[in-house]
């Protein structure tokens, strides 16, 4: 679910380039991930991030290969909440980006907010 935390790192992320592409998870993916099917379907997903007026492109992401993502559409920065720096999978990030060239860059977490957050906050509500 996109929530202000989303925004936050796309605002910093754009400020951080001059062409910000953003992959938005498909509902396969999603689904893998978690478990379950996401809230909000991939369309929607990406229409209301493209609604912004702050994403230059966005595409759809099938997984978690961030190198497959780079071969299918090069990338010079990849940008993280800083919930994933110095963890297993921010280190494997970083060494397989480093790989390839690509700074990873990680921006701070909005600990007030999360789609897990809003999920059971919906779920206690009954909505």
């Amino acid at each position: 679910m996109f929530h202000v935390g989303h925004l936050n790192l796309l605002r910093r992320a754009r400020n951080h380039c001059h062409h910000l592409v953003v992959g938005v998870a498909s509902d396969e993916y999603v689904e893998n991930l978690k478990g379950r099917p996401p809230v909000v379907p991939c369309d929607e997903r990406i229409d209301i991030i493209s609604a912004l007026g702050i994403v230059d492109e966005v595409i759809i992401d099938r997984s978690e290969d961030k190198v497959a993502a780079w071969q299918q559409r090069p990338f010079d920065a990849i940008f993280k909440g800083n919930d994933w720096q110095g963890t297993p999978k921010g280190y494997r990030l970083e060494r397989s980006m480093e790989e390839l060239g690509v700074r990873v860059v990680y921006f701070p977490y909005t600990r007030h907010t999360s789609s897990s957050m809003l999920r059971s906050f919906l779920t206690e509500r009954g909505e």
